[in-house]
Formats: structure tokens, sequence, C-alpha cells
């Protein structure tokens, strides 16, 4: 058996004291249809750059599309306020303001491209907006992008093309580098980075690729070595960047960094301005380590042309930003943030998710079924919570997948579970764990491995508390604890405290805790009936004979209270709790 202990959230304990119910699902596509059909409004979608059409089609198909293009601020904050959500490209800063504009009722913003660097990521987590980006279909079109500035600059196009049209004719000048046998280091090896090595390996180049976070794997199957960053240096002709924009990257290539180049490299940036100190690159034009430079991006866009260091220097190419400027990818970028503006505004899992559990499409396919299992244990256990509240959670995973299994999807749907009970915030996958360390919840996990070819056996959730409203859901270590499993893609509650059961965790879960003894369950199934209460599902464990007995019952609706007095009045029930609403 394999073990592994992850401690995720530490702000010391805080106990919760009683839960007051507060969910707020986004509304369904299918729901805003039959909702538009009643006479509510659809929700609004704020457009604020240029989108392609058929990204707004897909749009208007559910929403209400607002088309407002070079906003002033203000003009912003005034329209966020009216607006579920949010669709941007790079020009909008989406600040900090325009959250507290939105006053809670933003839920998404789309970034139609890869960077999500004008929006203030802090800032949406805290307020519990989604935000999503594009990240696939631009992919091809920035590499070509690339591909042609390294092209271009290797043979002086742009320069003996403004020689041509100024009327000369300087062939001696502007004589060129072969490409072939070239070293080619990639500074950022993503999707961009890796189209961009296929493409220059076709060219004979000898591609190496420095990123700290990419896999050995897809490195050697693309015949790219990775690299440190100082031997990246040391041994780069070209350098084509295409890391993003964060406090580690920012100005990455400063002054100390181009001392360490061979004389006469040359640079392509297609990433991000900001990478690049200005001003120190142009030191090293001065100083010929760097022969010349290709730019896409720059740290601020538009630049301030006049004065800028670099715009107007014959060994710099610019270009304004062109990387995913064509035809199709810019179709291919619309209707990518539109689906996943689409998905969030219907409270679907996305893989274009920045701010929330971050994981691969492949991932959330395997992990839906337990998806609703994960978010069920954590409304279970806290329905058991007795006033005096509770200080910590600890979810437990029995996986054949071991330290492998990502979990990050299932621990912030537990969260969510739980916090959707006790608090009045707009609780989601985005803001879950900020929430919950806010409160200051000490959060644990725990990976066991076991055997199977399911990827996740079981799930429990344990809370740390004084006193349960239910005791038997107490287990050995005086924690409440709750577990549970899926089976053909239905969730299922497999154990109460030291009890075993086996329910559907379907409606409603009526628990009751008795002396075994006969009649008990035909008076509580008369009680229930008495109330007009279905009975869906029962099971009953007990610990032996003429012993202490839990019986878990699944009911299509809610008892009332005078129910619940008439089945504790029933001869040798014990106790009584209800699970409410999985």
């Amino acid at each position: 058996m394999h073990l592994q202990s992850k401690t995720q959230l530490c702000a010391g304990p805080k106990a919760f004291r009683a839960p007051a119910p507060l969910i707020r699902p986004f509304r369904t596509a299918r729901n805003m249809a039959s909702a538009a059909a009643g006479g509510a409004a659809k929700p609004t979608v704020l457009v604020a750059e240029k989108l392609g059409g058929a990204g707004l089609e897909m749009l208007e198909k559910v929403a209400n599309v607002d088309c407002a293009y070079s906003m002033t601020p203000e003009e912003l904050y005034a329209k966020v306020a009216q607006s579920d959500a949010l669709i941007v490209r790079s020009a909008t800063k989406v600040t900090r303001q325009v959250f507290e504009a939105a006053k809670g009722r933003l839920k998404v913003v789309g970034r139609a491209g890869v960077g999500v660097d004008n929006v203030d990521l802090a800032a949406a987590t805290e307020y519990g907006c989604l935000v999503v980006n594009a990240p696939t279909a631009n992919t091809v079109a920035a590499a070509e992008h690339g591909i042609a500035l390294l092209c271009t600059l290797s043979r002086n196009v742009s320069q003996a093309d403004a020689s041509m049209k100024a009327g000369k004719w300087e062939r001696n000048k502007y004589v060129g580098v072969s490409l072939v046998d070239k070293t080619l280091a990639i500074m950022g090896f993503g999707k961009v980075g890796g189209e961009v090595a296929r493409r220059a390996r076709g060219l004979g180049m000898i591609v190496t690729a420095y990123d700290p976070y990419a896999s050995e794997e897809k490195a050697r199957a693309q015949g790219v070595r990775l690299v440190s960053f100082d031997e990246a240096l040391q041994i780069g002709d070209f350098f084509s960047l295409h890391m993003p924009l964060t406090p580690g990257t920012k100005k990455m290539f400063n002054d100390a960094a181009f001392a360490k180049m061979k004389k006469g490299a040359r640079i392509i940036n297609v990433a991000r301005g900001g990478v690049i100190d200005d001003d120190a690159l142009a030191r090293a034009l001065d100083a010929g380590i760097v022969a010349s430079a290709a730019l896409d991006v720059f740290e601020e866009e538009p630049p301030a042309f006049e004065g800028h260091p670099l715009i107007g220097r014959p060994n710099v190419i610019c270009t304004p930003h062109l990387g995913a400027s064509t035809t199709e990818a810019q179709e291919g970028v619309s209707t990518e943030v539109a689906e996943a503006v689409i998905d969030a505004l219907q409270g679907k899992l996305s893989s274009t998710a920045v701010n929330a559990p971050l994981v691969s499409a492949e991932v959330l396919r395997e992990l839906a079924p337990y998806v609703a299992l994960s978010e069920g244990l954590g409304k279970a256990a806290v329905t058991l919570v007795s006033d005096q509240g509770f200080s910590d959670i600890s979810i437990c995973y029995s996986s054949p997948r071991g330290d492998d299994l990502d979990t990050r999807l299932l621990r912030a749907m537990v969260i969510k579970g739980i916090l959707e009970q006790i608090t009045t915030s707009n609780v989601n996958l985005v803001n879950a764990d900020l929430l919950a360390k806010n409160r200051g919840l000490r959060i644990s996990e725990v990976t066991i491995r076991t055997d199977g070819s399911d990827v996740l056996s079981s799930l429990s959730v344990a809370l740390g508390t004084g006193k349960a409203v239910f005791s038997a859901a107490v287990d050995k270590t005086g924690r409440i604890y709750v577990e549970g499993g899926v089976k053909n893609g239905t969730p299922y509650l497999t154990k109460v405290g030291g009890f075993d059961v086996e329910l559907a965790m379907q409606g409603s879960v009526l628990l009751c805790r008795q002396r075994d003894q006969p009649g008990i369950v035909g008076n509580v199934g008369m009680a229930l009936a008495k109330s007009n209460i279905n009975i869906s599902f029962m099971t009953v464990c007990r610990t032996s004979r003429n012993e202490e007995a839990i019986m878990a019952i699944g009911i299509d609706d809610e008892p009332t209270g005078q129910t619940l007095i008439d089945i504790k009045d029933v001869k040798g029930v014990v106790e009584v709790a209800v699970f409410k609403d999985y």
C-alpha cells in the first residue's frame, strides 16, 4: 500500500457555525431558453473587442450579445454591471476595478487568445469569476509567424525590401546567414514552441529548448534537447521566445542574459514584450552581441513610437502583434472562446479555465463521474455538523494511480459542496480554495494506492468537530466521516461513520440510528407513507444481532418536522438526520 499525504491550505483553525445554505449555479443554456420563454431575460455577453462572426453567432443563440468596442474604463465599468460575461482580446485591461464595478454579476471573462496578462486573475478569483482563454486555435498561426520572422531575419528581407523601394540595389549590403545546422533555442516549449520546433527541424536547424516545466518525453519525441537557461544562452544562434509573462519571466532577457550569448545572435519574440528589457536589447545590438531582432510584441501596445529604443533601428524588424492574425486563426479563436464562455455560463467544466483547477480535457472526461460524488460527500458531511462547527477537512482518495492521480478538481468540488452550505459567498470552482483559506480551514489530502481499474476506487471526507447532529456518523477518531464511490456512472454513499451503507446519492437521504429489533423498518416506512413521501432506496447496517444499527433511506421529498418527530417516536429509534438535496 502506498500512502501520500498533502496538506493544501493552512491558515489556523476557525470553527464554522450554523449552516446557511446558498447555492448559486450558473444558468444553463436549456434553462436560458425556458426562462426566455417565460419572460426572463437571457444572460448578457459583453464583447469588448472585435470577434469573428462564427463566435458571435454561437453566442447569439443563447445570450444577448452587446458589442461595444474602444470603450473608456468608465464605459466598461458601466457595461459590466449589466453583463454576465465579458470577452476581450489583448487591448482591454480587465482590472480589479472592473470586477468591483460588476458587483458579483460577472461570471466569466473570456480572453480571445492565449495570454491573460491583461486580466487581474487574483481579483477574478476573489470575486468568483471564471477566466477562460482560447489556447489552441491560434497556435499554428503564431508558430508560422515566428518562422516567417526567423526566415526574414536570417536573409534581411525587410531591409532589402525597404532599400529597393528607396531606389537602391544593395546586394552586398544584405548578405544573410543560412539556417541549416544553426542552433535554434526555443525559450518556452509549450504548444507554440512545439510547433515552431517541428518547422525549424524541417529547415535543417538543430533545435534545443528551455522550459523548466516541459516534458523530457515530449521533447525527445520531437527531436528536441531540453537545456538549462544558461546553456541555451551560450549555444543558441537564433532565439525564438514563447514564454508567458510572469514575475519570473519579466525582463528575463536583460544585460546579464545578453552578456552570455555568442556574438551575432538573433532574437525573435512572438511571446510577450515584457520578457525582454528593451534598453538592454538596444545595448546588446549596439555592442554587436545581438546582430538583429524581430519583434511582434511590445511591453506597451501600441508602443510609444517616439523615442522607443528599438523601433526604427535598421537591424530590428517590427510587426504589430500579428502572431494570431490569419483569417483561419481569427475564426478559430472566436469559436473557441465563445464555446468556453457558453460552457461557463452553463456551469460546465472547462479545460481552458485559467483560474480554476486546471486539468486537461482528457482528465476532465475521466473524472466527470466523480465530480458529483465529491460535491455530494462534501454536502453530506457538513449537513451532519452540529452548531459547534468544525475546523478542518480531510479528504482520502483510494485509487490504483496513487501519486499519479490528479486530485485538484475533486478537492475543489469537495470544498465547494461544503462551503455552499455554510457561506453567503458565491462559491464555485474558481474561488473554493481561496474562500476555504480565508475562513481558516485546514485541508489535508491523502492518496492511497489500491488495486482495480477504475480511476478512483473510493473517496472519503472527514470533518474535525466536537459534536455531530447524528452521532453514528462519527468514526473512532471522533470525526464526522462519509465515504462513497461510483457505480455505473452514479455516485453512491457507501459508509457513514463506522457503518457500511449502499445508497445512490440522489434527492434526499434519511438516516436513522436504532436498536436492532423487528418492526422498526416497517414503522419508519409507515411514518413516511403517512406524509406521502416515497422511498427510492434503503439499506440497513448493524454492528451485530440485537445491537445498534443504522438505516439509510433514499426519499423523494424532504420530510417535515412533524414527520421527523413521528419517526423519532418509533420504538427503538435513537436518532434521525436528513441529508438534503445532493
